[in-house]
C-alpha cells in the first residue's frame, strides 16, 4: 500500500505505476460533470486563483458530495472525461473516478505526469474517511458544486499511468 498525502509531488506521481493500491490523505478537490466545465472556464480566465486552493499536486475526485456521502462517478461521462488534459496541464496530479479512459485521455495523463485511479463504490467506507468537507465554489449546483473535503486513508487502484490503463 502506498501511502499518499496531498499535495501530491512530481515524483510521487511520477513513481506510480498501473495496479499499485494507494491510500489518500489531506485535502481533495470534489467535482463532476456539472461543476468541471466552469472550473476549466476559470483556468482559461485566468481566475482559478480565485478559487484559494492551488491546483498543483492536488487531487480531483469525480464525485458530488452529498449528506449520504461521497461515491465515484463514471469518469468517462464527456464532461468529466474533457477536463482531465487540461486540469492535468494546471497541476492536478491525480483523478478518482471509476471506468475506463480513453486512449488519448491515457495519453493526456502521462504528458502532464498524472495519474487516474479507480476508487471503489464503498460510499459508507468513504464517509468514515471523510474528516472535512465545505463548498468552495459554485453553491448553486447544491450537492454538485466544487468541494473541498479532508479524507484520512481513501483507498484507490492506480487505474491509468505512464501511458498505461488497467483496463487494456
Amino acid at each position: 500500500m502506498i501511502r499518499l498525502t496531498t499535495p501530491i509531488s512530481e515524483e510521487a506521481a511520477r513513481s506510480l505505476k498501473v495496479g499499485d493500491t494507494v491510500e489518500i490523505s489531506g485535502y481533495i478537490l470534489c467535482g463532476r460533470d456539472a461543476v468541471l466545465p466552469k472550473v476549466l472556464k476559470m483556468i482559461e480566465d485566468g481566475t482559478v486563483s480565485d478559487l484559494g486552493v492551488d491546483l498543483h499536486g492536488q487531487v480531483i475526485f469525480h464525485t458530488a458530495v452529498s449528506p449520504a456521502g461521497v461515491g465515484p462517478t463514471s469518469s468517462n461521462k464527456l464532461e468529466i472525461e474533457n477536463s482531465i488534459a487540461p486540469l492535468s496541464a494546471a497541476g492536478i496530479k491525480l483523478h478518482l473516478g471509476k471506468g475506463a479512459l480513453k486512449p488519448e485521455t491515457v495519453a493526456a495523463l502521462d504528458r502532464y505526469n498524472a495519474v487516474y485511479a479507480v476508487i471503489p463504490p464503498v460510499t459508507a467506507l468513504l464517509g468514515k474517511k471523510t474528516l472535512e468537507q465545505r463548498v468552495l465554489a459554485f453553491p448553486e449546483l447544491g450537492m454538485e458544486a466544487l468541494h473541498l473535503i479532508r479524507v484520512e486513508g481513501y483507498p484507490a487502484i492506480i487505474g491509468a499511468a505512464r501511458g498505461r490503463s488497467i483496463y487494456d
